[in-house]
């Protein structure tokens, strides 16, 4: 599939397009199957995805959290689902965990919506981060964020080719 399209629509957005070549219902578990997302949400060599819980209902709790083996650093996210409607979107607030990784990505909880919509087969899925502020967005996007999604969605398109 063609590398992830990245915008910036607003000064405190992101949105990120990528379509991936599975039926909707398959992306859909990817998303929401914590064992599933242990497989393709560390597609950044040498890390790893020690914790993977969220309970995918409208008011659930969610919490992952990522670690470089090398030298044992973590970060992570916390959250809870604001909106949940079956193969089709995931509404979320994101609150970043820096662990012993450290940085910022701001205080205020971000809005992370995510939309899946089948066409022939082909699953377009859309991710909106809302920021709380343009200085959080720009403090996210240093990190290179879009970057490791894209390698995450390569990791993905393998996971669902199997």
């Amino acid at each position: 599939m063609k590398p992830a399209e990245v915008s910036t629509p607003s000064d405190r957005e992101v949105l990120v397009k990528r379509s991936f070549d599975a039926p909707v219902n398959l992306v859909w578990q990817a998303y929401t199957d914590p064992a599933l997302m242990r497989r393709w949400l560390t597609a950044m060599p040498g890390w790893s995805m020690p914790v993977c819980e969220m309970a995918v209902h409208v008011g659930g709790k969610y919490r992952w959290r990522w670690r470089f083996e090398e030298s044992g650093q973590e970060f992570g996210f916390i959250g809870e689902m604001l909106e949940v409607v079956l193969h089709s979107k995931i509404s979320h607030t994101q609150i970043y965990d820096p662990g012993d990784q450290g940085g910022s990505m701001g205080a205020e909880p971000s809005i992370v919506t995510v939309t899946f919509v089948e066409v022939n087969g082909t699953t377009n899925v859309e991710t909106s981060i809302k920021f709380a502020s343009q200085s959080d967005r720009d403090a996210a996007m240093s990190t290179g964020m879009t970057d490791g999604m894209e390698m995450s969605y390569q990791s993905l398109d393998v996971v669902l080719a199997g």
